[in-house]
């Protein structure tokens, strides 16, 4: 059969059914290319493109540094340390803890026995009495603000930090600094200071007075052992501390 009288047999065919459901009083189904027998290509499904996003939208999902992770990963590089003569009498290295979101750092010089021997900084005494001023000064929690300390590891006998065992470790605190970008660094007594700031920093002569490091505002102020020592100095400290309040933004309360 040829391709003419294939197509009159279609035709043919179509005729019959058209006049098989009139009879019947049905509305014939609709005549396509594939009711024909011919095939055809499926028409492409319309693509439909994401509507562009909302300014306020893009700021809500603008991509900010993992802080935590950054922060952990810089304590896993650390390691097990044994970069200086520190580690040789350590029990545990002190790294630091708090929120690496935090607005307000406060930086040490070292740990001491009590942080050496549970791995925290500012857990003995001194460390009641910064937690009282975080908690009952400044209405936070040690969870809101980050504490570390110029060197990881605990001196000997209590000693300040030799140079060298600064110039081993403050690169670390440097990066933390540097991950965390608080808004305000607490500078806790003269070795912190001098570390931060140079050897010619005097801490009785410059506490209470704004400096900067890396960028970031800075007030030195005395560290916790000092004042368990010398407890007249703690009106000094407060005000210090008020003086960081008001560069955050937080409530001076008038009876503080």
């Amino acid at each position: 059969m040829n391709t003419e009288a294939e197509i009159r047999e279609i035709f043919s065919h179509m005729r019959g059914l058209l006049t098989s459901y009139q009879e019947v009083g049905m509305d014939p189904p609709p005549v396509s290319s594939d009711t024909l027998g011919v095939s055809r290509r499926p028409e492409p499904k319309p693509v439909r493109r994401p509507a562009a996003p909302r300014v306020e939208e893009m700021k809500d999902k603008a991509v900010v540094p993992d802080r935590a992770a950054l922060i952990e990963a810089l304590r896993d590089r650390i390691g097990d340390c044994r970069r200086c003569k520190l580690s040789k009498g350590r029990t545990h290295l002190v790294f630091g803890e708090g929120s690496p979101e935090a607005r307000l750092v406060f930086v040490g010089e070292g740990p001491g026995q009590d942080e050496d021997r549970v791995g925290r900084p500012f857990v003995g005494e001194s460390g009641k009495l910064l937690t009282r001023i975080i908690e009952n000064g400044m209405g936070l929690t040690r969870k809101d603000v980050y504490i570390c300390n110029v060197v990881k590891c605990h001196p000997p006998k209590n000693r300040d930090p030799e140079t060298d065992e600064i110039e081993t470790c403050i690169p670390f605190l440097k990066e933390q600094l540097a991950i965390i970008g608080p808004e305000v660094i607490c500078c806790l007594g003269r070795v912190a200071g001098q570390a931060l700031l140079g050897t010619d920093f005097k801490i009785s002569a410059e506490r209470g007075k704004w400096r900067s490091y890396q960028g970031i505002p800075l007030m030195p102020t005395f560290h916790p052992a000092y004042l368990l020592r010398n407890p007249s100095a703690k009106r000094l400290v407060w005000e210090d501390i008020k003086k960081i309040m008001t560069r955050l933004g937080l409530e001076v309360k008038p009876h503080g």
